[in-house]
């Protein structure tokens, strides 16, 4: 996905921070990425709520094209999800600070297949249960990991809160993302 090819340019941009000792940088980078990627993920959001119409145009059964791009639709919200749990992971690694990725990961999947089963078989949302489940636990993970990085003391140096900063200086991290996501 575009986005997580895109984030990798974080791993860069980070690692060269933290090895520099500008702890601060790693939360400014982290910001302009996380806007940079939701931006990108806006035209990819369109593209799924087409995707119905997209597979009728290519030939596909209509009942399919439909029931997919149903389950598209729903699946929208993950995308912005993602691009953000994409640049936290990204922020938390560059730290060698894995452990709380393995517990929201843990967490979330735990709180993943009660959400799923509730949507899905509770609630007989089937298959746009499982595309809201999808959405709602990535959106957990990101929420799990905001909390740990603005509150853990292990990131007091590298996330210093929301910084005009980190809108600048667009343009080099573009020139590192792009060449990224296309490989």
């Amino acid at each position: 996905m575009e986005q997580m090819g895109m984030s990798t340019a974080l791993e860069t941009l980070c690692g060269q921070s933290y090895g520099a000792k500008q702890y601060h940088m790693l939360g400014t980078h982290t910001q302009r990425a996380m806007l940079i990627l939701s931006l990108i993920t806006i035209p990819l959001a369109i593209i799924l709520a087409n995707t119905g119409s997209i597979l009728s145009a290519v030939g596909q059964d209509p009942e399919i094209s439909r029931a997919a791009g149903v389950y598209a639709c729903y699946m929208i919200p993950t995308l912005f999800a993602y691009a953000i749990l994409q640049c936290l992971l990204r922020f938390l690694r560059s730290q060698n600070n894995i452990f709380p990725m393995v517990l929201s990961s843990g967490i979330t999947t735990l709180i993943h297949v009660f959400i799923c089963w509730i949507l899905v078989f509770k609630l007989s949302f089937g298959n746009k249960g499982a595309a809201l489940a999808g959405s709602i636990s990535y959106w957990i993970n990101v929420l799990i990991l905001a909390f740990y990085i603005k509150f853990s003391p292990s990131c007091v140096q590298t996330w210093t809160g929301f910084s005009n900063e980190s809108l600048y200086e667009v343009l080099p991290f573009l020139r590192l993302a792009v060449p990224s996501a296309v490989m």
